[in-house]
């Protein structure tokens, strides 16, 4: 298998950093979620139970006059 950071060849078995190549790519990868480079995304528009979508609110907080 392959990191996924440097892409090097690496082993899963006995490899106590896996699925990385060593603790410098760990320690890379962590870095990048803790720097939000990467993220989780989530539904553009989202749906309350009964199948409306929600509308703000005249004077809702974010609202343009």
């Amino acid at each position: 298998m392959r990191c996924p950071n440097c892409k090097r060849q690496t082993t899963w078995k006995g490899n106590p950093y896996r699925p990385f190549c060593s603790e410098r790519c760990k320690l890379i990868d962590l870095h990048n979620w803790l720097s939000e480079r990467y993220r989780i995304s989530t539904p553009v528009e989202t749906r309350e139970e009964g199948g409306q979508t929600p509308v703000a609110e005249p004077g809702a907080k974010g609202e343009r006059d």
